[in-house]
């Protein structure tokens, strides 16, 4: 069987091409919208992953291995922020996947930001093509502008030379090693939360914009509620029940700061009687010694935990406001506790803090805390529990109407398609 072999449903009268690069969070935000596509009978061909090949399955699209046949160590192995490399894996590789997908027949490209293929495979068919949005208010302008500032950047002579192909070949006169962030599309934008988290004044940017949110279909949602509870946590209403997650991409660029905090949490929720915590390393495999530094008597690590269930059992979340995190507490209604590391995660955590929906663990980014700051936020939420409880139901109510209004947007996408 060779890397693009095809299984699934045969091809209907309209085929969509969906471009992800291997990022767990940004597929875990295109399912939903897969599956809203199958169920209208389009043909949704999916080029990722293989790591993703169930989901997409699962998901009613069409599975095509696009990293086997395509590797993209062979593309860049050392720009860094790692989705340089997806500028140069564009660039290498354009030709040869654009021939692929014309295969399947498209009439629309769908990419995830990150994707820059995506951007590369719609100017060579001329077909539109679809963006979907990465991160929370990713305006290109203020982002770019941090990246130039950011000591992590460091453009391999791959990359550059990608970005010249890509302008004097592929027609893309503003490509840069950071077209990853600059990826906004002028057919439509789907923007993966509620409107209420974009002023205004901050979607002009993003226009044409459609909200279709992140979290799983409607179906998908019920059929986790049919589903046990996670048992990681004892039933006791005198214990304090809390969950930490720094998500997966933050041990790319800050695992030491990472470890750092897992350490001071579990030795503040050690001191701490009425609390008993479940810590996730978002499968991160550590050392032994770093592993035994975080086990407590009252506390649990585990590499995976399933994220949706737990959120349901818990009182607590120390988060870092990766926006698939943020949107899940919030269908949950589970109050907040705020570390952010980079990127898009510090805007999303001071506005979630506006909305009386997270307390900050720190005043700084990634600033040391100790003891006595988890304790005072800890406290600080038991005073606001009931305040934060009104307004988790009041942002609870966004994502749901963010769902309800689901058809409208796969009804603009078709519109597209035809």
């Amino acid at each position: 069987m060779t890397a693009y072999a095809r299984k699934g449903p045969p091809l209907s009268h309209h085929s969509i091409a969906l471009f992800c690069m291997p990022e767990i969070g940004h597929f875990q935000r295109m399912q939903a919208l897969i599956s809203g596509l199958a169920g209208k009978r389009i043909t949704v061909n999916v080029f990722t992953h293989r790591r993703f090949e169930s989901q997409t399955k699962r998901a009613g699209g069409i599975f095509f291995d696009l990293f086997s046949k395509y590797p993209l160590e062979h593309a860049d192995n050392t720009s860094f922020p790692i989705p340089c490399r997806f500028v140069s894996f564009a660039a290498t590789y354009a030709g040869q996947i654009c021939r692929d997908v014309k295969k399947t027949r498209p009439s629309l490209v769908i990419h995830d930001s990150f994707a820059v293929i995506g951007q590369v495979v719609s100017l060579l068919l001329g077909i539109p093509r679809i963006n979907i949005c990465a991160g929370h208010n990713m305006n290109p302008e203020h982002f770019l502008e941090l990246l130039r500032e950011d000591p992590r950047v460091k453009v391999s002579e791959k990359c550059f030379r990608a970005v010249q192909k890509l302008r004097e070949s592929y027609g893309m006169t503003h490509a840069s090693p950071f077209s990853y962030i600059s990826s906004l599309s002028p057919h439509l934008n789907i923007y993966c939360e509620p409107p209420e988290f974009l002023e205004e004044s901050e979607r002009k940017v993003f226009e044409p914009i459609a909200f279709y949110g992140s979290l799983p279909s409607l179906e998908a949602i019920q059929d986790k509620a049919r589903k046990d509870h996670f048992n990681a946590l004892k039933s006791n209403t005198r214990i304090l029940k809390v969950y930490v997650s720094f998500g997966t991409v933050v041990w790319r660029y800050y695992a030491d700061i990472a470890l750092f905090g897992l350490t001071s949490l579990a030795a503040a929720f050690s001191r701490m009687k009425n609390v008993q915590a479940v810590i996730s390393l978002g499968g991160k495999k550590l050392r032994k010694e770093a592993l035994a530094t975080l086990l407590q008597p009252n506390v649990s690590v585990e590499r995976y935990v399933d994220q949706w269930m737990i959120l349901q059992k818990v009182d607590a979340f120390f988060t870092h406001h990766g926006m698939n995190s943020t949107h899940e507490a919030i269908f949950h209604r589970v109050p907040m506790i705020s570390y952010p590391f980079f990127s898009d995660q510090p805007a999303l955590s001071e506005k979630c803090r506006r909305f009386g929906l997270s307390i900050p663990l720190t005043d700084s980014l990634r600033g040391t805390f100790s003891v006595h700051d988890v304790r005072a936020a800890m406290m600080q939420l038991s005073d606001k529990r009931d305040s934060m409880q009104a307004d988790l139901s009041r942002a609870y109510a966004w994502e749901k109407a963010v769902l309800e209004n689901r058809p409208a947007v796969l009804k603009r996408i078709m519109d597209l398609v035809r």
